[in-house]
């Protein structure tokens, strides 16, 4: 999360930094409309800034996922650039309309114009022909931005339906660009501040292409065939495994995937449940009925369906040299340690963690399966790992208190939680009190896409 943080203030701030050296006279701005103007670019200029990052974001980069922790950071900080770029841009848009509306009202006064100079150069002479259909086209393109970008943070919206409306974000974004190039003062364009905003936008401009081409991914998709189907009614869990035999390049227990079997439901992503051996190319996803999505899978599904798979993607990898690992799964956040577990019986002649690493997994779930959990303390004990199960309306809830009083040495270990993200910040909190190096040490996947 720190490295989130750092990206998003730090572009923020350099793109700051580069506008004030492309204005230096903006501090000497006299008058309320020479304000105003000065306000107009800047506003301009960080919203189509953040949103450029983000259409690029879209395209599920590899080059930063490791830095950023994962694409499930990635994503994070892609939606924090959209929440950037919302808020800026309706700045930007009061910046531009309110004193329009004053001056209408008789609030303000617009100072006398004297008669502007012929503008010599060609290509700004034709940039300022467009400026009214510029500000035309992009006003209504700010308003349908708008819209998507809060129907894209409504948790409740259904996802077909964000699959479907949220990609109509990069036609609005390629109306924004020409907005912006028209708009942007000219003289910016020969300064750092138009370099770096020229290539941000051409390259925004090839990630909406691809967005609206639908080949975000494409790269990375094979296409595989569902081998088998199980149900664990107590829990309602559907275990799929996909047989994948070409173009698979394996993965990594904690790495997850997303898998299309409804063109019209969109990818969906989740984690792979299964260790990787190449002479068995097989993906084992496990999907806990939680939506219209995921409650419908066990009527659509059919052994022998083709289904489309993108990834791997994901760094939830277990990957420290800690002598000691404390993992905690709550309800479906149990299924990166069942991968985990599963490569480790697969490697255990060939280990590929430290010596002598103990390992403690806490799974802590409200339904149950018995079939599920007799599988699950299989799982741990090929891997050995030590299993501790929590039925919630029968053990209570697990705290951190209770991890400590299981593994006395938990100063020494890791913790990797994947959950219920309010049960995660609760553990991490709790842990962080105790003088745990949660930034350090507390592995969490923000699980969640949208």
């Amino acid at each position: 999360m720190r490295n989130i943080t750092r990206a998003l203030w730090g572009f923020l701030a350099l793109v700051t930094l580069l506008w004030l050296l492309a204005e230096p006279g903006v501090f000497q701005s006299e008058g309320f409309f020479a304000v105003r103007g000065a306000a107009v670019q800047y506003s301009g200029v960080i919203a189509m800034a953040a949103m450029s990052l983000a259409m690029i974001l879209a395209l599920r980069p590899r080059w930063p996922e490791r830095w950023m922790g994962g694409l499930d950071k990635m994503y994070r900080l892609h939606k924090w650039l959209g929440i950037t770029a919302l808020t800026v841009s309706v700045i930007h848009w009061l910046w531009a309309q309110g004193p329009k509306w004053a001056v209408g009202w008789g609030l303000l006064e617009r100072p006398a114009r004297g008669a502007r100079p012929p503008i010599e150069n060609p290509v700004e002479a034709a940039l300022a022909g467009l400026r009214g259909t510029a500000e035309g086209v992009g006003e209504w393109a700010f308003y349908a931005a708008v819209v998507l970008i809060v129907l894209a943070l409504i948790r409740y919206f259904p996802y077909r339906l964000f699959f479907k409306t949220h990609r109509l974000l990069a036609l609005g974004y390629l109306v924004l660009v020409f907005h912006a190039v028209v708009l942007l003062n000219f003289r910016d364009w020969i300064t750092p501040l138009g370099l770096v905003m020229a290539v941000l936008l051409a390259w925004g401009t090839v990630a909406a292409v691809i967005v609206l081409l639908r080949r975000v991914g494409a790269g990375r998709q094979v296409e595989g065939t569902i081998a088998a189907l199980e149900y664990y009614t107590g829990v309602k869990t559907l275990e799929t495994i996909i047989e994948v035999p070409h173009g698979w390049p394996g993965h990594r227990p904690g790495q997850f995937a997303f898998a299309l079997s409804d063109a019209s439901e969109g990818a969906h992503p989740y984690t792979i449940a299964s260790g990787w051996h190449e002479k068995d190319p097989k993906i084992t996803f496990i999907t806990k009925e939680l939506g219209d999505h995921t409650r419908r899978l066990r009527e659509k599904l059919r052994v022998g369906q083709k289904v489309r798979v993108e990834g791997p993607y994901g760094c939830f990898t277990f990957d420290d040299d800690r002598p000691r690992q404390i993992w905690i799964g709550g309800g479906i956040g149990i299924t990166p340690f069942i991968a985990r577990m599963k490569h480790m019986a697969l490697r255990e002649d060939a280990p590929d963690w430290p010596d002598g690493q103990v390992i403690d997994l806490f799974h802590t779930t409200s339904d149950v399966d018995e079939t599920a959990l007799e599988k699950l303390a299989a799982d741990a004990e090929a891997a050995k790992v030590r299993l501790d199960v929590l039925i919630s309306p029968r053990d209570g809830h697990l705290t951190g208190a209770r991890i400590r009083e299981v593994v006395p040495d938990w100063r020494n270990a890791s913790i990797w939680f994947c959950g219920p993200a309010g049960f995660g910040a609760a553990l991490r909190k709790d842990f962080a009190a105790h003088g745990f190096p949660v930034e350090e040490r507390f592995h969490q996947e923000l699980f969640d896409m949208r």
